[in-house]
């Protein structure tokens, strides 16, 4: 019992061996199990949401982009400019247009930011997942605005609207996106909550009563040294008898 005493303190754990508690030592190795796959998925669900973050960085981008070349559309239709500066126009126009193109080509770890398909994201230990709606900004609402052509008050009156469109889906896209980002958050704080609560129950299992196993190990240090010493006045009597015989 001192030697067992000994070894749960100096392990921390007070299931050293299976017999010590058989059926604790099942549920412990059950608990542990659950609490690295809840581990797992945190780290699933935090780069889901670096995912859908690093997404809505670059559609904030998108939608500066977009409320430049709805300027440009304006001021492409005002009757005091001519060709020449509509030329102008439509350069500037062009380049933002190329450049949310270009945007919607980008990845996040080798996985299209842009794509449009929906991903599922591990949500909980048993491997159950939940739908991420898909963002693509190579819609048509998007390729009808980026190719557009302000060079002439007709264009620039027909780029206005897709641009417009564009706009419109561009809030609707990082509407998805948040509620992706609100969603997952509220599953990695359910996560973090599930796993302290395992945790605290597996330690209420395994882990050793400091206190009470030091009381119980110096009873037993003490039964011990008790034990040695009248074991040791049991060998002194029978010498004690042989002087006096002498």
């Amino acid at each position: 019992m001192l030697s067992k005493s000994l070894a749960r303190l100096s392990s921390g754990s007070k299931i050293v061996s299976p017999e010590d508690d058989a059926a604790g030592l099942a549920v412990s190795m059950r608990f542990d199990a659950q609490i690295n796959r809840i581990n797992a998925t945190k780290v699933n669900v935090t780069n889901a949401i670096s995912f859908n973050q690093t997404q809505d960085g670059f559609m904030s981008k998108v939608s500066k982009a977009l409320d430049r070349m709805s300027e440009l559309a304006i001021l492409s239709q005002d009757v005091t400019k001519g060709d020449d500066d509509r030329d102008l126009y439509q350069k500037e126009f062009a380049k933002l247009g190329a450049y949310i193109d270009d945007l919607g080509t980008k990845d996040f770890n080798g996985v299209s930011l842009f794509s449009g398909d929906s991903l599922n994201v591990t949500i909980d230990s048993d491997g159950n997942t939940f739908s991420m709606d898909g963002v693509d900004l190579s819609g048509t609402e998007y390729t009808d605005a980026t190719g557009g052509d302000v060079s002439t008050t007709a264009g620039a009156a027909t780029a206005l609207t897709d641009v417009k469109a564009a706009i419109k889906q561009l809030a609707t896209d990082r509407a998805t996106v948040g509620s992706n980002i609100a969603r997952l958050n509220y599953t990695n704080e359910q996560l973090g909550v599930l796993r302290d609560n395992l945790s605290a129950a597996n330690s209420r299992i395994k882990d050793v009563d400091v206190a009470d196993e030091s009381t119980q190990f110096a009873r037993y240090n003490i039964l011990v040294q008790a034990g040695t010493a009248m074991l040791a006045q049991a060998n002194a009597t029978p010498q004690s008898a042989l002087r006096l015989l002498t």
